[in-house]
């Protein structure tokens, strides 16, 4: 059997040193969420929502994506987000969805993301309870709500390379 050196040694401690206490070494704890417990959740998102129309907050953040629930009870504006596919997961309710086109009046909000108005030109599908959309980055998108309709849906923000 051969004997490590000093050197070694020294080598293999901080090896698992890194990979004891580093984070990001190991992955991650599997994450779940009942559609009971985002149900719950989206209580207070509605409450949140009575003034401007939607809510929204991060469940959790990953390296490559990160997981959203919202609510909305109005129709949104335009977005675009040129690095994140969205991919929603209709828990409740109703929306049309509105993809492709362009954005009215776009203003940038931060780096990749454009917010306007609305989109012009796009297609419209309506979507509900139990449908999953998956939007690329760089397409316009947008939630039109009809009259007393309202929407709670899980969001995988996935960051994309083009």
């Amino acid at each position: 059997m051969r004997r490590l050196s000093r050197k070694g040694i020294a080598t293999l401690a901080v090896l698992l040193f890194s990979l004891i206490f580093v984070k990001g070494a190991f992955p991650q704890a599997m994450s779940h969420w009942s559609n009971a417990e985002l149900m719950g959740r989206a209580k207070h998102l509605q409450q949140q929502a009575a003034e401007k129309g939607n809510a929204s907050e991060i469940l959790e953040k990953y390296p490559h994506h990160f997981t959203m629930l919202a609510f909305r009870n109005r129709s949104g504006g335009g977005e675009v987000h040129q690095n994140y596919a969205d991919v929603f997961f209709i828990l409740d309710g109703r929306t049309t969805l509105v993809t492709g086109g362009e954005v009215v009046d776009p203003k940038s909000t931060g780096p990749g993301e454009t917010l306007g108005a609305s989109v012009k030109g796009g297609s419209r599908q309506e979507v509900k309870a139990g449908d999953v959309v998956h939007i690329p980055a760089g397409m316009p998108h947008q939630m039109v709500l009809g009259e007393g309709d309202t929407v709670t849906y899980f969001v995988v923000k996935a960051e994309e390379t083009r």
